[in-house]
């Protein structure tokens, strides 16, 4: 199919063309208070063609993979190059750099999964959990989902490949009461193979646990104290690095990190691996979305930038060369000590656990931090009491800095595996 569009698209008079081509079928179910509350289907397909007349680019797509549809995808591609304005940095990966060798990653295990079964496993979960505690009074439910799907992309530079992929996942989230105080919490596994998921039970006990312990949740009074963020919520500072490093961010000159590689970014006690390569890891690849072939590479070491994260266009802008990261970053391992989660709580002594966090105030440009939170006041190394309705701040260039410490308690549920991070210092605030 991608051979013929790019037939097509020679044809038409495009001096170079790529097609990305994908296909996906996927099964979620869910049940709420012990009854089955939805059985989704889906069946995706989908087909993307860029082109290029020299320096002008166009783009279209179409979901309908029959030969007329094709066709008509590629001329509405044409069609919209010759009316855009030429744009010197446009054009397809340096064919040196695409993938040859295409390593096996083990990255599809199909669940064959009846829905009477997967109802059955999340009866279970959901079981498990509002059998944690008596104060789990309602439930929001929990689900489970398959999905297998397969990738292929393909350019005028003689570049055709792809390689099929599976992700499957259970979830729970459960609603508890006690006095004046309601809460609710929720916790999820996810893997390639469904033999590598958490248990239904433990992902339901789980939860269930998580939503008991925010009972009688209280506020507190504006401090600077230290700040735990608990392993899920880590990676979303890991995340905003990887945006503040990412060509777009870059060449817009929107990142508190501009003009940073080389430079100290982060803590010189950490080190960041993108490993590309794990076999059945959530964000593992080949090759990105260009063609580039994927290799590991050392992004942090002793908390100095090492590499950016780029496609091709945007390393043209820059004036470099693309990373490999057209498309995103590639399993990004962020290296542990070896304080576990009550050695994190015993160093940091008296702060703030975030276990949850409310809207987006980041300012991508200056790196401005301040969220809604949720979590628990620790005093002498010990959880006292769960806290809400909360603010937290700093700058994230320097709480990048500040980072004391990472735990070994490692969540490996998608691209970025990191335990909790401690923050030497944050400004924590009430939210009224």
């Amino acid at each position: 199919m991608s051979d013929e569009v790019l037939r097509l698209a020679k044809s038409s008079g495009a001096t170079s063309a790529e097609a990305e081509v994908s296909l996906g079928i996927g099964q979620n179910v869910s049940v709420r208070m012990g009854e089955t509350e939805t059985i989704e289907y889906n069946r995706d397909k989908g087909m993307s063609v860029t082109v290029y007349f020299g320096q002008q680019k166009g783009h279209a797509s179409t979901s309908d993979l029959s030969p007329q549809a094709l066709s008509d995808t590629v001329a509405a591609a044409c069609n919209i190059a010759r009316y855009t304005a030429q744009d010197e940095f446009c054009g397809l990966a340096d064919p040196a750099l695409l993938a040859h060798d295409i390593p096996d990653l083990d990255l599809h295990h199909p669940w064959p999964l009846s829905v009477d079964e997967a109802i059955a496993i999340a009866l279970e979960c959901e079981q498990a959990a509002r059998d944690a505690d008596t104060r789990i009074v309602n439930s929001e439910g929990a689900s489970v989902s398959t999905y297998e799907g397969l990738f292929s992309y393909a350019n005028s530079n003689g570049f055709n490949a792809g390689y099929p992929s599976s992700r499957h996942g259970i979830s729970c989230s459960v609603i508890a009461e006690e006095g004046e105080s309601m809460q609710r919490d929720y916790w999820y596994t996810s893997a390639r193979h469904a033999a590598e998921l958490d248990s239904p039970r433990s992902v339901g006990l789980r939860a269930g646990e998580r939503t008991v312990r925010r009972l009688g949740s209280r506020k507190i009074k504006t401090a600077q104290v230290p700040v735990l963020f608990e392993a899920p919520l880590a990676s979303g500072l890991i995340s905003h690095l990887i945006s503040a490093i990412s060509g777009g961010s870059l060449y817009r000159k929107s990142s508190f990190l501009l003009d940073s590689l080389g430079k100290q970014v982060m803590s010189s006690s950490i080190n960041i691996e993108e490993l590309p390569h794990i076999k059945r890891g959530l964000a593992s690849s080949p090759f990105d979305n260009e063609g580039v072939s994927t290799k590991p590479r050392m992004l942090i070491k002793d908390g100095v930038l090492q590499g950016y994260m780029l496609g091709s266009y945007s390393a043209r802008k820059l004036g470099m060369t693309t990373t490999g990261n057209a498309g995103g970053n590639h399993n990004l391992i962020i290296q542990h000590g070896d304080l576990d989660f009550q050695g994190l709580l015993n160093t940091m002594g008296t702060g703030l656990l975030v276990t949850e966090l409310l809207g987006h105030g980041l300012n991508m440009v200056t790196g401005d931090y301040s969220r809604g939170a949720a979590g628990f006041w620790v005093e002498n190394g010990v959880i006292a009491y769960p806290v809400e309705e909360i603010t937290i701040a700093g700058n994230l260039a320097d709480m990048l800095k500040q980072i004391v410490a990472v735990g070994s308690d490692v969540l490996t549920q998608g691209s970025k595996q990191t335990g909790s991070i401690l923050i030497e210092r944050m400004t924590v605030a009430s939210g009224e």
